[in-house]
């Protein structure tokens, strides 16, 4: 299945008319540094217009992920060491990339196997077809470091699903099983595992079609996600914060206020108020341009407080998961911050 260079954390070549990106950085889970964010996009431009390419295929030579993320910890080290500018760098040219997935001409098909968390939605999310295995499960963890969902997630989630689902993923990093991957629209289809190497050769030899048709499946279990759409909407479809609390307060269902709480005990609270806020803003974007502007915004804001560096070290670095976030408490977050920062005019 590999044809690449296993030096290479990204591959690329054209087989048949097919432009194949190959992520190969498998012993970091295929998390995304400048490197490959790099080569992604210098793949893609150079097939925009090259009528030889038909559709792009994106896929990881690591059976455990497709893509944890992006590489954060290597971001955390860039501010902290006073070289905050790489930092700024990294966000601003991934989002570039996400921005040329989104607004790509021709079919992008992503197989996902194993985890894909953050960035790795931003490389997928955004193409054609979103093909999944079993063995996929997805996220958006950024709370518990104390940053905000990007990669254009607060963009696409609303739209595929709804405003009330994609404040709910953002800020309480739901795990998304591929039942619930499917219902919301991150996923277009699901494939056995044991199948991704012969789906992937049929897509190259054949066509994308006939892939489908040969390989697509349904999934065995229903979907969690689906089985609380209600008590979502009726309790994450606030544009504050402070207004979705005050409705989980009264909500009726303690058991699902109470997986809430537990899902966002780790949350940084200034990363929760920002986070709703976004959203919410991203409701009126007209392009995924103007959604990952917005994200941007509030990103490099937050690479550069005290919670990220805290919280990246409390999941990646230390992994004592006991981060001291400031303000450790809601009433304390001053979200005028935020408001100025995505009003920016």
């Amino acid at each position: 299945m590999t044809q690449g260079n296993t030096e290479n954390v990204v591959n690329s070549y054209i087989r048949n008319s097919t432009g194949v990106v190959e992520l190969n950085r498998p012993k970091a889970l295929n998390s995304l540094n400048q490197e490959m964010i790099d080569l992604v996009q210098e793949a893609l431009l150079s097939w925009i217009d090259d009528d030889a390419v038909e559709q792009v295929l994106i896929y990881s030579t690591s059976e455990r992920a497709f893509c944890a993320g992006g590489d954060v910890r290597a971001v955390r080290d860039s501010v902290i060491n006073g070289r905050g500018e790489e930092g700024e760098k990294y966000f601003i040219d991934e989002f570039v990339m996400n921005d040329t997935l989104g607004n790509f001409p021709k079919p992008i098909i992503s197989v996902i196997n194993g985890v894909v968390m953050g960035g790795g939605l931003g490389i997928s999310m955004h193409g054609s077809h979103r093909v999944i295995t079993e063995k996929a499960f997805a996220s958006m963890p950024e709370m518990a470091i104390g940053y905000v969902p990007d990669v254009g997630f607060t963009y696409f989630a609303q739209r595929a699903s709804t405003p009330a689902m994609a404040t709910f993923l953002a800020v309480t990093g739901w795990r998304m099983s591929p039942a619930d991957m499917l219902w919301a629209g991150v996923a277009t289809h699901l494939i056995s595992s044991a199948d991704t190497g012969a789906f992937i050769e049929a897509v190259l030899e054949d066509s994308l079609d006939a892939a489908l048709a040969a390989f697509a499946t349904q999934p065995q279990q229903s979907s969690a996600l689906a089985a609380v759409a209600d008590q979502v909407e009726a309790t994450f479809g606030h544009p504050s914060w402070e207004l979705i609390d005050a409705s989980l307060q009264s909500h009726p269902d303690s058991e699902f206020v109470s997986t809430v709480r537990e899902l966002m005990a780790p949350a940084a609270p200034s990363s929760v108020v920002a986070s709703v806020l976004l959203v919410n803003k991203n409701r009126d974007a007209v392009t995924l341009r103007e959604g990952l502007d917005n994200e941007l915004a509030l990103s490099l804001h937050f690479i550069s407080q005290p919670d990220f560096a805290e919280g990246v070290r409390a999941v990646l670095v230390d992994k004592d998961r006991n981060a001291a976030f400031q303000p450790a408490t809601y009433e304390a977050v001053d979200e005028s911050v935020y408001v100025s920062l995505l009003d920016r005019g």
